[in-house]
């Protein structure tokens, strides 16, 4: 029993790390979550050795469940690097930048924003060639601008540079003017990449290619 107790921690410890390999932080923790139903504690473990290997099998079926089948796309905010691979092989890996952590505030209204780039799993919504950047309030705050009336004031046609690929809420995978800050995180949330790689990028994913961020 001691000997299976010590094969299951050792399993739940490889889970754990493939998954942050594959997934980041936040794959880890839900993935904890699941370990957690499976394994509430190491010391309810079924004692004979058949239902202990059941256990095992339904923990790796579980693992299985969070492994993409094709291509994907994995961003570490940390080391401002993302990595478009699939399980066997890596088909981009790129310097990018995210965002900064930093804070604004409208001294007139109160409003503040945050400037990160969001963490979790999800998917390219959309894909745009010769996008253009719609500025959002804080955009002219941010320079002690006013805010324009027009709504046609608000369009920038080559902030994003070239390509976009959007994953909600507005964030988007896009080019920049600011080559020489690439591997730095300077930006208000979203993910900038350089010219080439972001080409290659546009070309290889596609709608519904999952997004890691973490």
């Amino acid at each position: 029993m001691k000997r299976t107790v010590i094969y299951i921690a050792i399993l739940i410890f490889a889970c754990e790390a493939a998954a942050f390999y594959y997934f980041g932080a936040h794959h880890l923790r839900l993935l904890n979550r699941q370990i957690a139903g499976t394994f509430p504690a190491i010391k309810n473990l079924p004692a004979d050795s058949n239902s202990a290997r059941k256990t095992l099998k339904k923990a790796r079926a579980d693992l299985a469940r969070f492994k993409p089948s094709g291509k994907y796309i994995v961003i570490n905010t940390h080391a401002n690097i993302l990595t478009l691979r699939t399980s066997k092989s890596i088909l981009l890996k790129a310097v990018c930048s995210t965002g900064s952590g930093g804070e604004l505030v409208d001294s007139l209204t109160g409003r503040h924003w945050i400037f990160n780039t969001p963490r979790g799993a999800f998917k390219v919504q959309s894909k745009l060639e010769q996008p253009w950047w719609r500025k959002p309030d804080w955009a002219f705050i941010e320079e002690n601008e006013q805010i324009p009336q027009r709504e046609s004031d608000r369009f920038d046609p080559e902030m994003l540079g070239d390509f976009a690929l959007g994953f909600g809420d507005e964030y988007y995978i896009h080019g920049t003017i600011y080559q020489r800050l690439l591997g730095v995180s300077v930006t208000h949330g979203c993910v900038r990449l350089g010219s080439d790689d972001l080409k290659r990028l546009y070309d290889i994913a596609d709608i519904g290619t999952p997004i890691y961020i973490f």
